[in-house]
């Protein structure tokens, strides 16, 4: 027999989005259920994102310091090895301490969880359901759908998860392949290039447009460009697979690049990272009339995060726009603050976007491309981190820091970086972006001596024309 249970909020998806709109909405006061169909909360980012390719980034990245930078340190280390399986461990261990802190949390805020796939029976029921079978049905004053996105696949190139795989298959390999392509060059695509290439594996990047990260600031991925080949990544833009053969354990592909010119690459694995779609199958919106984008399947809402089912809202990649997991986090927030009658807001022209190769990419704002495009005068401050203190004692001084502000009332447009550190050092620029300041603002900021820091205040005195540490330069 069917149990019903009434809540004020019920949130289908424990991904980043799901689970922090479950707390904040307990928070508030509010009677809230949480769904998960997974075993684990946190969906993607904590279990197969986020969360476990930072971990194999950062050990990735220490082998190759090591094996390859140690010596000019002065550090002479011989018979060093690659133990795989306990790089793996650690990963997974890593990701099973976020996972038991989220049910924690959720516990510790008096959130009602259920294991099932959540499905909308109307805008007020959610059914429960394991293996096709009802086992609840919540009833809800208001429902929150949060269930994420998958990889998207490529025609050509199903999956088979064995020869042809996608970011959750790239992140658990027994074995590094002596061959990878990947197809795709966007941040997912770059970071697990990164990783294998750096265990040791041939890396070939195929990528159909003209640059590295489509939409990023054209310099700064020339540069990341520049960096990853100098790393040992082939990689080839303006091209597309055209064809693909499994043969035993390896593939063939055949590669149509820019010049119309054909080029056959083999593999023992092809990684497919070309984006991600919205999460929508089983969750029941036929039940309920909910509007959903014919092209890409997302989720239509309004600047409430509602659907055009007064009761239903959604948020995170199930409504598109970038696919983040702080992205998700803040409408998360947002809505249960609205829900409970609050004000909630996001504020999409300052959330950052990182992409976490060697060196760094961190950008947030308008790019030059898109300021020249809206007709919108600017000054640009650049800022190289090869002229930084902290930078060269850190071996690490590839890359720069760019600064876009208005021409006529320095307002920060848009920060660009790459470089050393750069996932940490971009929340200074959300920061004076959200607060509506200037590049004049970060310039009179004192910053600590020596850091990485000091080359956003550097590029803050470029854009004003009053560079201390380098020779101004039009941009």
């Amino acid at each position: 027999m069917n149990k019903k249970t009434e809540f004020d909020v019920v949130v289908i998806g424990a991904g980043p989005g799901g689970y922090v709109a479950a707390i904040r909405a307990a928070q508030l006061g509010l009677n809230t259920a949480l769904i998960e169909k997974c075993d684990t909360f946190g969906g993607t980012c904590l279990n197969v994102g986020c969360i476990p390719s930072k971990a194999l980034l950062e050990s990735s990245h220490r082998y190759a310091e090591i094996t390859k930078n140690a010596d000019r340190h002065g550090i002479v280390i011989r018979d060093v090895h690659l133990n795989l399986a306990a790089m793996m461990a650690r990963k997974n261990n890593i990701v099973g301490t976020l996972t038991s802190g989220v049910t924690s949390l959720l516990k510790a805020n008096n959130v009602a969880t259920f294991q099932g796939q959540g499905s909308l029976q109307s805008p007020h029921e959610v059914a429960v359901e394991t293996s096709g079978e009802t086992r609840e049905v919540l009833k809800a004053q208001n429902v929150v759908l949060a269930t994420g996105s998958v990889p998207a696949p490529l025609l050509g190139l199903p999956f088979d998860h064995e020869l042809i795989v996608d970011s959750t298959d790239a992140l658990s390999f027994d074995t590094v392949p002596e061959k990878l392509v990947v197809v795709g060059g966007g941040a997912v695509g770059l970071e697990l290039a990164s990783v294998w290439a750096r265990l040791g594996a041939q890396v070939t990047v195929v990528e159909l447009l003209i640059q590295l990260l489509p939409g990023c600031d054209t310099q700064i991925s020339r540069l990341l460009e520049r960096s990853l080949s100098t790393q040992g990544i082939n990689v080839l833009t303006g091209s597309s697979v055209k064809y693909c053969e499994k043969a035993k354990d390896r593939v063939r592909v055949t590669v149509k690049g820019a010049d119309g010119r054909t080029t056959e690459l083999a593999a023992d694995k092809i990684l497919v990272a070309v984006g991600r779609r919205p999460c929508t199958s089983g969750l029941g919106l036929e039940n309920t009339g909910l509007t959903v984008d014919q092209q890409s399947g997302c989720v239509l809402v309004d600047e409430n995060s509602m659907t055009n089912v007064k009761s239903v809202y959604a948020i995170g990649d199930v409504i598109g726009g970038p696919m983040l997991a702080h992205k998700a986090e803040a409408e998360a927030a947002a809505v249960a603050e609205i829900i409970a009658g609050k004000p909630g807001h996001v504020n999409y022209e300052a959330i950052p976007a990182v992409v976490y190769t060697w060196p760094e990419v961190a950008v947030v704002g308008k790019t030059q491309e898109q300021l020249r495009e809206a007709r919108i005068e600017y000054a640009a401050g650049v800022f190289h981190f090869r002229a930084n203190g902290r930078a060269l004692a850190g071996d690490s001084s590839e890359g720069l820091v760019k600064i876009l502000a208005d021409k006529n009332t320095d307002r920060v447009l848009g920060v660009h970086m790459i470089g050393p550190g750069v996932s940490e050092l971009i929340a200074e620029a959300v920061a004076v972006m959200e607060f509506g300041g200037s590049a004049e603002d970060i310039a009179r900021t004192v910053h600590a001596h020596p850091t990485l820091s000091e080359v956003v205040m550097e590029a803050a005195m470029a854009a004003g024309g009053r560079s201390l540490h380098s020779v101004p330069k039009k941009w």
